[in-house]
């Protein structure tokens, strides 16, 4: 997930908290206030009524037929002793004007005349439909979250993409770099001090890893070469020994036994070399080529070298692989896949090719057994020892792939051995036949 989606979200949790306990508080505090103004009015008008009830003055026992209302009862010693003296009440009230219920709020007051009895004034003023209260309450609150968490976000996405601009910049050159290639310096002027250290620190490990690149590969190539030139030497003496008439034939079998080892140690030299080219990206040259005529071709050579076992070779082409991609890789790609299915076979065997628009296809047949999924495409690894294999073919297959940009699996159905290759849309050109 992106840094600005974790942002949006963690405000977005944040403020709905902080929305919400501030709009329970701010319900509470409404609902107080307007009490507290309605209290205010209902202890003047009850203190109106004692004030002319004490004087002597007439006072209607009933309402007074307008929204406030009022009553006034003689109540016995034991009931005011039972019951609090000043009381406030939500309730429902008729008012006669308007014919209809609604609500109010009620103060109920309880006190003694100068002789000793005492009175019961309920005084009843509308108020307010606390639930249209609340529901409108709701409303303001759900609007007033959804615009301030709108504007915060769009303010936020704002600041977030004007701030992180070189940090966007930094990351997209760090993107496009490429060890050993031709890359163009960075420019990304900032004021952010945290920045200015990030690109230098890339800049400096971009040059540090360039160096290293450079070193990795004057030391493969010269360790090839200082390996292969006594290996030549070698291999040339060890065949001028072998002419000589007077050795007897053990000394020759011997003899061909190093030989053979050097031969060996030759081509694993030369293997492990390409697979160190491969993985330092040391073929940087695409073009667009047609995988099934490198197929057809490779196929012709090895028809020849394995014709003694008898193998027989089905293509089915429903399509041209086109692919830009190294040529020489893309060589060595279907050479290492052809051979192998060569090598592994039996005699007398199958070998089943299908290429489609998008993906190859290589059934062979060989050992009735599967092998190891996990571990087949791993360096020196053999199912069974085959002679004259080094055990690197398929690890040089799944770097290219790697590199390349293709996907490679390998699975066991119905006794045949399958290598499936698939490139992924962004790397191939579709060319039906």
């Amino acid at each position: 997930m992106k840094l600005i989606y974790h942002i949006i979200i963690r405000l977005s949790i944040i403020l709905g908290i902080i929305l919400t306990i501030w709009a329970a508080f701010f319900y509470v505090a409404m609902i107080d206030q307007v009490n507290d103004e309605i209290d205010d009015s209902l202890e003047d008008y009850s203190e109106q009524i004692m004030m002319h009830f004490l004087a002597g003055e007439e006072i209607p026992s009933k309402s007074s037929n307008s929204n406030n209302q009022y009553y006034l009862s003689e109540v016995t010693n034991q009931y005011a002793q039972s019951n609090p003296h000043i009381n406030y009440v939500d309730s429902m009230i008729y008012i006669p004007l308007k014919r209809e219920t609604e609500p109010a709020r009620i103060l109920t007051t309880i006190y003694k005349d100068e002789n000793g009895k005492y009175y019961e004034l309920v005084v009843a003023t509308p108020t307010i439909e606390k639930k249209d209260l609340k529901e409108m309450i709701l409303f303001w609150i759900i609007f007033l979250y959804l615009t301030l968490l709108l504007v915060i976000i769009i303010v936020n996405i704002g600041v977030y993409h004007r701030s992180t601009r070189p940090l966007r910049k930094l990351l997209a050159w760090m993107e496009d770099y490429k060890i050993g290639g031709n890359n163009v310096d960075l420019q990304n002027n900032t004021d952010i001090i945290e920045f200015k250290k990030l690109n230098e620190a890339a800049i400096h490990n971009m040059r540090r890893a360039e160096e290293v690149f450079e070193e990795q590969k004057q030391f493969i190539g010269n360790a090839s070469h200082e390996i292969q030139t006594p290996l030549a030497v070698c291999r040339n003496r060890l065949e001028n020994l072998m002419e000589d008439e007077t050795l007897t034939e053990d000394q020759l079998q011997e003899l061909a036994k190093t030989y053979q080892s050097l031969e060996y140690i030759t081509k694993l030299n030369k293997t492990l070399l390409l697979l160190s080219k491969i993985d330092n990206k040391q073929f940087l040259e695409k073009s667009d080529i047609k995988l099934n005529e490198i197929i057809h071709q490779f196929i012709q050579d090895y028809k020849e070298a394995y014709f003694h076992l008898g193998i027989i070779v089905n293509v089915e082409e429903t399509g041209i692989f086109k692919i830009r991609m190294n040529e020489i890789l893309a060589s060595i790609l279907i050479n290492n896949l052809i051979k192998n299915s060569y090598l592994h076979n039996i005699e007398s065997g199958q070998l089943f090719i299908q290429i489609t628009p998008s993906r190859l296809i290589f059934r062979n047949t060989g050992q009735e057994f599967a092998l190891n999924p996990k571990l087949i495409f791993e360096r020196f690894y053999q199912g069974h020892k085959i002679e004259g294999s080094i055990g690197l073919g398929l690890a040089l297959v799944k770097s290219i792939c790697n590199l390349e940009n293709l996907d490679i699996h390998y699975c066991f159905t119905d006794n045949f051995h399958c290598f499936e290759i698939s490139s992924k849309k962004n790397n191939r050109t579709m060319v039906i036949s």
